[in-house]
This record gives structure tokens, C-alpha cells and sequence, in this order.
């Protein structure tokens, strides 16, 4: 079951003193939280708890827009290790496979504590950076999303690529649209 802090963050990462080591969940949420916005980036900056990037700040955001919808957020990554640089993820060579399993753990604590799922596809182009981002990552929590009847959607419209836009690349109040997860991952 999800853990939540007595102070309402969700923080779940390999070392809670180190702000550079894997996160694999970040949030704000209540006990009586039962329909959080969900979102799925490609990987985790260096926020944590009361000190928020600009992508955190952008989800955040949009969760409290939206509060009709939306009673708290959870930030979620397809890898988590953290990187200011997409590009200073792990190579293929390095991809390191048991934190991909308990990345996915945490993500089914977080698919687990919640009915009626909705998670906002929001990777952008930097899924591209790495071939496993998509193919591994990306597809295993896809499975896992159908165990949870998970219903995918994405912030206004796909990039050029097809890629749902990342959080930081949007326009406040674009509306959310359907995401199609099995199209989009059998463009490989």
C-alpha cells in the first residue's frame, strides 16, 4: 500500500537524504485522496518534498485546476534514475535492471491504492534518448496498467513524433485527450 507521510507528500526514493539518488514516486495526497492525478514522466529531477522543479510545479498545478477532477497528484517515471538531462540516463549498456523492477513496484503500490485509474502520458520527445525507455520501461508498465484497468491520456495533442508532450512543454489549460498505449507502443 502506498505510504503517506504525515505531512501529505508520498516520497519514495533508494535514499531520502540524498536528492540525487532514484525516485521512484513523489506527491501530495491525502488519506481521503481517491482520484489523484497520476503522471508519467520519462525520469525524476532533483525535486523533493516542499522544494519542486518546474515540471512538478507545472503537475501540481494542473491538479489543483482541475479539483473538480483531481483531489491530490503523484509523479511517477518510466526510470528512476535521477537526471537534469534525459540524456545522462543510463546507456543501454548500464541500464540497470533490478531498479526498473522496483521502479515498477512502486508503481503498482501506487496503480494498487486507487480505483479508477487515469494516467497522464507525459514523456515527451526525451523517451527517444534511450531505446530500453520505450521497449522495456515503458512496456512493462503498460502491462501493469491493464492489471489496473489504467485509462491513458495525454495534455493537448501528441508531438510531431506521436509522443505525449512533457508537462513543461504545454500551454496552461489544455484540455486532456485520449491516449492510445498499445498504438502508440506498437510504433516502434
Amino acid at each position: 500500500m502506498l505510504r503517506i507521510r504525515k505531512d501529505g507528500w508520498v516520497y519514495e526514493c533508494v535514499d531520502s537524504s540524498d536528492n540525487k539518488s532514484p525516485r521512484f514516486v513523489l506527491g501530495q495526497v491525502s488519506e481521503k485522496t481517491k482520484k489523484p492525478l497520476i503522471c508519467l514522466g520519462v525520469n525524476p529531477s532533483t525535486a523533493i518534498p516542499d522544494d519542486l522543479d518546474k515540471t512538478l510545479t507545472r503537475v501540481k498545478n494542473i491538479s489543483s485546476k482541475n479539483e473538480g477532477e483531481f483531489d491530490g497528484w503523484i509523479m511517477i517515471n518510466l526510470y528512476p534514475q535521477r537526471a537534469t538531462n534525459p540524456k545522462e540516463i543510463d546507456t543501454e549498456k548500464n541500464f540497470k535492471i533490478d531498479l526498473h523492477y522496483q521502479n515498477l513496484e512502486n508503481i503498482k503500490q501506487v496503480f494498487a491504492s486507487y480505483s479508477d485509474l487515469k494516467v497522464w502520458a507525459a514523456w515527451g520527445g526525451p523517451i527517444r534518448t534511450r531505446v530500453f525507455l520505450k521497449s522495456k520501461c515503458l512496456n512493462d508498465i503498460a502491462t501493469l496498467g491493464k492489471q489496473y484497468s489504467v485509462v491513458w491520456r495525454m495534455n493537448g495533442e501528441a508531438t510531431l513524433l506521436g509522443d505525449p508532450r512533457h508537462p513543461s512543454r504545454l500551454k496552461n489549460g489544455l484540455p486532456f485527450n485520449r491516449f492510445d498505449i498499445d498504438e502508440y507502443l506498437n510504433d516502434v
